[in-house]
């Protein structure tokens, strides 16, 4: 019997993303988050950036990047969330969907976003502003989170 497990074997190449920081936030509801994207150019980083930031405020939170500062809770408590409204968050986050309403990149300097090769993608290190406050009213009247309470 011949073992060829070992043989041709590559290594395998982790894609880890690091978790989104809070930087700042503002008194207009809206925070300043910084987060790692791998794409295989930067305008698709830029998109993966702002989504993954949108999803992360909905869905799992933000820790903040200054100890002793507080970060961000998630917006949605519902562990199933994604599940139960499947079909809502799958035409929220299409490319051309409503969440690119909440964020943008206004908060971009040239010294916020770093490059670094890794063989055929970028790892890119994007700054984002988010209005967590208009994205939580749009979940409250879409019937996604309720209306006061721990939200």
């Amino acid at each position: 019997m011949i073992c060829l497990a070992s043989c041709g074997t590559k290594s395998s190449q982790a894609y880890y993303d690091a978790p989104s920081q809070l930087l700042s936030s503002n008194y207009d509801g809206t925070f300043v988050i910084r987060t790692q994207v791998r794409a295989r150019n930067a305008a698709i980083a830029f998109t993966d950036a702002q989504r993954k930031v949108v999803q992360e405020v909905i869905f799992d939170g933000i820790q903040s990047a200054h100890s002793g500062t507080e970060g961000l809770k998630p917006l949605c408590f519902d562990k199933n969330a994604k599940e139960k409204h499947e079909d809502y968050f799958r035409v929220f986050f299409q490319d051309n969907g409503p969440w690119k309403k909440y964020v943008d990149l206004r908060d971009k300097r040239t010294t916020t976003t770093r490059y670094q090769r890794d063989g055929r993608q970028m790892i890119e290190t994007v700054t984002v502003s988010v209005d967590r406050a208009a994205l939580k009213d749009r979940l409250v009247a879409d019937g996604i989170i309720p209306p006061g309470g721990r939200y």
